[in-house]
C-alpha cells in the first residue's frame, strides 16, 4: 500500500527526531539536586523553550512551579472556531540507576544491532516530547494545524512532588482545552496501537525508625540491642502477605481489572522474570496491575554490605511507594498508609513518617468523540490494527488535576512506553518505527478531531 503524503512526511522527518532526541537525551535532566547539578534541568528547559518559539508558538515561558522546578509552555493559536488541544510531555528523567549496567552510555543516544534507540528519556517522556513536534511539523507540511494547541511539558513528574498540579490550580485558565493528549503512556506491546484508559494513583513517604541513641558493638551488645534495621525490615514486611499481595490496613485490595487481559506468560516476559520465580499477589495480572493498590519499597537507608562494620544500627531509613487504583483517594491511602507504619513497628522503636509525594489516579471516558477520532488514526497510522484499550500501573498525578479543573475535556493517554522501552531501568530505549507511527497516529487524530468538531 503507497503512503499517504502525511506519512511520507513523517517519515521524512525521522531523521530529524532523532538528531532532536539525542540533544535532549544529552541533558542529564533528573530532577533531585541531590543527585544530579540543578543545571542538567535547566538547559533541557530552555532547549524545550526554543523548540517551542521555532515552531511559532506564542506566549513560551518559563513556568516556576512551587516544587522549585520549570515547566515550559506555549500556545499555538489554531484557526477562527477551531478546539484547542493540549499536549502533554515531561522533560525530566529517572537517575540512571548504575551507569555501569548500561551497554551504552546513559546521556548520550546509542543505535544498536536491534534497531532501538538507547538513553535515558528516549521513551520517557523526551521521545514523547520529539512525537509531538514531529506530528505538528508534518502537519504544518500537509496544508497546517487544524485546532489550536497548547503545549506543556514539566520539569518534575518523575518526583511526583507535585510542581505543575499546583500551579495549574493557581493559574486554572492557562492548560484549559477540549481536549488533552498526554504523550506518557505506551502501547501494551510494540505495533499494537493502544489507549491508556485509566492510572493508578500514587502515596509515597519516607519512614524512619530509631531504636538506640548511636550504633553498638554487635558483640557486646548484640541479641538484647534492638536493632532498628531489623525493625525497620520487620515493619516492611507488614505491608505485605505471605502471597506478596499489598496489604495496608483499611486498605481494598480486592478490585477485578474488566478489560484488556495481560496474560501471565507475557508478563514474565517483558518484566525478565527469572524462571523459577513465582510471581506475587493474587487474582490476573491485569487485576494486580491496573485495579488494586501495591506497594514497592524503593529503596532503604543503611550501612552498604561493603565497608560494614559489626554494629547493632541504630537508626534506618526506607522510601516507600503506594500504587492507588482509580476509585481510592490518594489521600485517605496515604493516610492509612501512615496510620499502619505507625501501628506495625516492633519492640516500641520510634518511627517517624513523612509523606514526600501524592497524586490522585485516573480513569478515562473511553466513549468520547476523541476517542473515536483517535481509533480511527491509530487504525490508519499502523495499517488497519484496531486501537486496544488498557490500564497502566504508573501514575501521572496532573490527569487527575486536568479531569478536576476542566470536567469537559477529554484525556486521552498515549505514548512510547511499551514493554521492550524498559522505563525507569538501565538500557532504557525507544523504538523509532513506534515514534513514528506515533506521530503520524497524533498528527491524524489532530485533523479527524478538527474536522468532527467543525
Amino acid at each position: 500500500m503507497p503512503q499517504s503524503p502525511l506519512a511520507a512526511t513523517v517519515a521524512s522527518l525521522m531523521p530529524r527526531a532523532r538528531e532532536e532526541l539525542a540533544e535532549l537525551v544529552a541533558f542529564p535532566s533528573v530532577a533531585d539536586p541531590e543527585q544530579f547539578p540543578r543545571s542538567g534541568c535547566e538547559a533541557a528547559a530552555v532547549w524545550v523553550a526554543d523548540a517551542l518559539r521555532a515552531e511559532g508558538f506564542q506566549d513560551v515561558a518559563l513556568l516556576d512551579t512551587p516544587d522549585g522546578t520549570q515547566s515550559v509552555y506555549g500556545h499555538l493559536p489554531g484557526p477562527e472556531g477551531a478546539p484547542t488541544v493540549l499536549l502533554y510531555a515531561h522533560y525530566d528523567v529517572q537517575p540512571p540507576l548504575d551507569p555501569d549496567g548500561w551497554d551504552s552510555p546513559p546521556f548520550e543516544l546509542t543505535e544498536r544491532e536491534d534497531g532501538r534507540w538507547y538513553g535515558r528519556g528516549a521513551a520517557d517522556c523526551k521521545g514523547g516530547l520529539v512525537m509531538h513536534l514531529t506530528a505538528l511539523r508534518a502537519l504544518k507540511e500537509d496544508g497546517g494545524v487544524p485546532v489550536g494547541v497548547k503545549v506543556v511539558v514539566e520539569g518534575s513528574e518523575e518526583q511526583g512532588t507535585g510542581g505543575l498540579e499546583r500551579y495549574a490550580e493557581a493559574h486554572p485558565e492557562l492548560l484549559a482545552a477540549d481536549t488533552v493528549v498526554i504523550g506518557d503512556t505506551g502501547n501494551f506491546r510494540a505495533g499494537l496501537p493502544t489507549v491508556t484508559a485509566s492510572l493508578r494513583g500514587m502515596a509515597m513517604v519516607r519512614v524512619q525508625v530509631d531504636t538506640l541513641a548511636g550504633n553498638l558493638h554487635s558483640g557486646q551488645f548484640g541479641g538484647a540491642a534492638p536493632d532498628a534495621l531489623a525493625a525497620l525490615i520487620r515493619l516492611l514486611d507488614s505491608l505485605r502477605g505471605e502471597d506478596g499481595s499489598t496489604t495496608v490496613d483499611g486498605l481494598d485490595a480486592s478490585a477485578a481489572w474488566e478489560g484488556l487481559a495481560y496474560p501471565e506468560e507475557d508478563f514474565r516476559r517483558d518484566a525478565r522474570v527469572l524462571d523459577g520465580v513465582g510471581l506475587i499477589g493474587s487474582g490476573t495480572v491485569a487485576d494486580r496491575l491496573w485495579a488494586r493498590p501495591a506497594v514497592t519499597v524503593l529503596g532503604i537507608d543503611c550501612p552498604p554490605v561493603v565497608g560494614a562494620t559489626g554494629s547493632v544500627q541504630a537508626s534506618a531509613r526506607a522510601l516507600v511507594s503506594l500504587r492507588v487504583p482509580p476509585g481510592t483517594d490518594a489521600a485517605k491511602a496515604a493516610e492509612l498508609l501512615v496510620s499502619h507504619l505507625e501501628s506495625h513497628v516492633p519492640w516500641g522503636a520510634r518511627v517517624s513518617v513523612e509523606q514526600v509525594g501524592r497524586g490522585q489516579p485516573f480513569a478515562a471516558d473511553t466513549s468520547s468523540p476523541a476517542y473515536t477520532a483517535m481509533a480511527a488514526a491509530m487504525r490508519e497510522a499502523y495499517d488497519g490494527v484496531e486501537m486496544a484499550t488498557a490500564g497502566q500501573g504508573g501514575s501521572i498525578p496532573l490527569c487527575s488535576t486536568l479531569a478536576s479543573l476542566y470536567p469537559e475535556a477529554e484525556i486521552l493517554l498515549i505514548g512510547l512506553s511499551e514493554p521492550e522501552a524498559q522505563i525507569h531501568a538501565v538500557n532504557e530505549s525507544v523504538c523509532p518505527r513506534e515514534l513514528r507511527a506515533l506521530a503520524l497516529a497524533e498528527a491524524l487524530f489532530l485533523q479527524r478531531y478538527a474536522a468532527a468538531c467543525g
